[in-house]
């Protein structure tokens, strides 16, 4: 019975009976770009419209999509569009605005323009073969002609791209009504006193408020506070709202727009009555992939809310911050890019951030107007390649790259270095007199690394003469930079040249990405590491942003012990302080409400910070140890490092599947979902695994190979001297 009904099915297929799935197409980035300008245009500071700092572009308003089709039969397809629309069958445009259509059998090119200045051109196409999706091409302008014959032009000299889409798979499911899930939740304590009203949800959060049994007439505002001193602070709080209430009858009122919160304190007027206030949780329904769990209970806490840090910030795009900011800053997405791989692995979430990033053409600054931010945008593109293997990606994105490359090539100096010119934001990070006169180290090293994403995606996009280029200009200037900043005596590259003359500042910027961008011999890592990374006469970094790349610079050198007791330090500190999810900065010697000043405001700084989440990232990529040795985990290594715990396991998501791994001072239990491992560890004993040959690669080091599918155990001895 099983056989005959795939029988079936397969006629069924073969004859075009079985439909495949439609989605909702547009031309590539502009449905991001539009839906980045609404989202960021929702910044609100004391009830001001705060937009963005940065040119916003806009969609282009008429889009051309086609696609050749050859048909067996005679097949009737529907058609939807978000604007008015015409229909061309084989160059000739049929009549009227047609929402059914019957295309002849044979060989047919279908052309369908749609236009719509409010929102983006999008299209929906659903017959039985014929089906929009991401192979339809499209643009947005088709440089056609008629002769005075009629006849239309056969070449048009039109650049055609592979049309963009998400998840919008239902003809009603409209891309520009798209909205976030909710969730309908309850405060854990309320505390009336007079007319206010002080909530606690419990934890940070995010959505909008419900006020509950209305009536009366008068106005309510209501200060949001991710601290309680921020709400109970009408003149601190950083966000609000204020209502017109006009109610006889008892009913719900909500707020207008979503704000970032745990505390909300709701001031009332007399003459107006609130039953209670609830709140609807606002969230894009992205799954963890993803897990992480130790001897270390503290470690496991601190995992937790830092993946539920994560996804209050991955929202329609990966954001900075929750309730400052709420924008798509290219330096904190990078950082959540990384997160993502190793939690989520929503690469739908990587390509509309980054497409939404990039903006348009001509450029007329860097994106963001930030130099470094321009260079983490290329490195972003690097490593979402290194973990998705998505060529088709990259391919249609590098024009875009070339373009922003060539405005960055265009604002070097005579000397061929970067330095802050008219309209730059030279940023690094915030450090109270970090210097950023001069042609900064740290610059030129993001600018070498972006050279060599260059030259990997012109390869991928069959650039040659692109590939020639970038990797010579890449390799003059990483010659340039050990030539001009590496200071012998100080085993590091120093922070910047100043008329000409390299200066004697140290700083662990430009040092630690020279570590895991393996810029470095192995004696100067060693320098790096002993004079620079665990110097404390070098400056502190007191941002999580940047002790995300400190502590992975670390890692790289086999530091895992010492990230251990730092992250313990670091992250445990903010926990100790009821942090509920992690910060934009933190600096444990402050006391009380300074934790929250920032930007000389006593509440400016944000308690949820995307940048914050970088446990996820170090503990799956340098604990459990997995990470990509070619595109896509195609090939891998799962290299685990207890680093003073006593067992730790997880699962870190790739193509197709997981990686699965335990691992304790005795054993390793190990399976993969696709692509060949290898399996890296150190044991003083000799290794017994019963399904897999061990080879010994070095005094205590041993290696074996993973296979798709297969659980291994491995008994071994762990190196003594490291406790919990």
């Amino acid at each position: 019975m099983k056989h005959k009904l795939l029988a079936i099915l397969l006629v069924l297929v073969a004859q075009g009976a079985w439909a495949q799935q439609a989605t909702w197409i547009w031309y590539p980035g502009d449905y991001e770009i539009w839906l980045a300008n609404k989202m960021q245009n929702r910044r609100t500071e004391k009830g001001a419209f705060f937009p963005p700092f940065w040119r916003m572009d806009a969609h282009y308003v008429l889009m051309d999509f086609h696609k050749v089709f050859e048909l067996a039969a005679p097949e009737e397809i529907t058609i939807h569009a978000e604007g008015p629309y015409n229909i061309k069958i084989d160059s000739r445009m049929l009549p009227g605005m047609p929402a059914k259509l019957t295309i002849p059998a044979g060989k047919h090119r279908i052309n369908i323009k749609v236009y719509n200045q409010a929102a983006v051109p999008a299209l929906y196409v659903q017959g039985r073969t014929i089906f929009t999706d991401s192979s339809w091409l499209v643009t947005n302008e088709d440089k056609e002609w008629i002769d005075e014959s009629g006849k239309v032009s056969d070449q048009s000299g039109t650049t055609w791209l592979k049309a963009g889409s998400w998840n919008f798979n239902e003809p009603g499911s409209l891309p520009s009504a798209f909205e976030l899930k909710r969730q309908l939740l309850q405060p854990v304590s309320a505390e009336r006193k007079g007319n206010s009203l002080l909530l606690d949800f419990g934890k940070e959060t995010f959505g909008y408020l419900q006020l509950n049994g209305v009536t009366g007439k008068g106005p309510v505002t209501i200060y949001y506070g991710e601290s309680k001193e921020e709400a109970l602070s009408p003149e601190g709080a950083e966000t609000l709202d204020k209502l017109a209430i006009n109610n006889n009858s008892k009913g719900v009122v909500m707020t207008p727009s979503t704000k970032a919160f745990r505390y909300v304190n709701v001031q009332y007027d007399p003459a107006v009555q609130i039953d209670s206030v609830s709140m609807w949780y606002e969230y894009l329904p992205v799954e963890d992939k993803g897990s992480f769990r130790s001897s270390d209970e503290e470690l496991n806490k601190i995992y937790d809310v830092a993946k539920y840090t994560l996804h209050l910030n991955t929202r329609e795009f990966f954001i900075d911050g929750i309730k400052r900011d709420r924008w798509i800053w290219s330096g904190d997405a990078n950082q959540s890019y990384l997160m993502n791989y190793y939690l989520l692995f929503d690469n739908a979430s990587v390509r509309r951030t980054i497409l939404a990033l990039r903006g348009k053409d001509p450029v007329s600054s860097h994106i963001n107007t930030i130099m470094d931010y321009t260079f983490y945008w290329f490195l972003g593109i690097y490593d979402y390649y290194t973990y998705s293997g998505d060529k088709a990606f990259l391919q249609q994105l590098y024009p875009r790259m070339q373009s922003l490359m060539e405005y960055c090539l265009g604002r070097r100096n005579k000397d061929g270095l970067m330095e802050g010119q008219s309209g730059d934001w030279v940023f690094i990070d915030w450090a109270d007199g970090l210097s950023k006169q001069g042609e900064v180290s740290f610059e030129q090293m993001l600018l070498c690394r972006s050279l060599e994403t260059m030259a990997l995606c012109a390869e991928i996009a069959g650039d040659a003469p692109g590939v020639k280029k970038y990797e010579a200009l890449g390799a003059e200037l990483r010659k340039k930079l050990f030539s001009i900043y590496w200071n012998e005596s100080k085993q590091a590259l120093v922070h910047s040249r100043v008329n000409g003359a390299p200066t004697d500042n140290v700083t662990r910027y430009t040092n630690m990405f020279g570590i895991f961008f393996n810029y470095f011999n192995d004696q100067q890592k060693q320098g790096v590491k002993q004079q620079v990374l665990l110097n404390n006469q070098v400056p502190k970094i007191t941002t999580p942003y940047m002790r995300f790349y400190e502590l992975e610079a670390l890692c790289a050198l086999g530091e895992q012990a010492y990230v251990l007791k730092e992250m313990k330090d670091y992250w445990g500190g903010m926990l100790k302080l009821g942090a509920t999810s992690f910060w934009e900065e933190y600096n444990p010697s402050k006391t009380g409400a300074e934790h929250y000043a920032m930007y000389g405001r006593p509440f400016g700084k944000s308690l949820c910070h995307a940048w914050g989440a970088s446990p996820l990232y170090l503990l799956g990529r340098y604990y459990l140890g997995v990470q990509p040795t070619s595109p896509g985990y195609q090939t891998y290594s799962i290299t685990p490092v207890l680093g003073g715990l006593q067992w730790m396991e997880g699962k870190v998501p790739v193509p197709g599947g997981e990686v699965s791994l335990y691992c304790s001072t005795s054993q390793i239990k190990v399976k993969g979902a696709a692509g060949v491992g290898t399996l890296r560890f150190t044991s003083t004993g000799k290794p017994v695994c019963k399904t897999a040959t061990i080879r010994s690669t070095g005094t205590s080091q041993y290696e074996m190979d993973v296979e798709a599918g297969v659980e291994y155990l491995v008994t071994y001895k762990a190196v003594p001297g490291i406790k919990k």
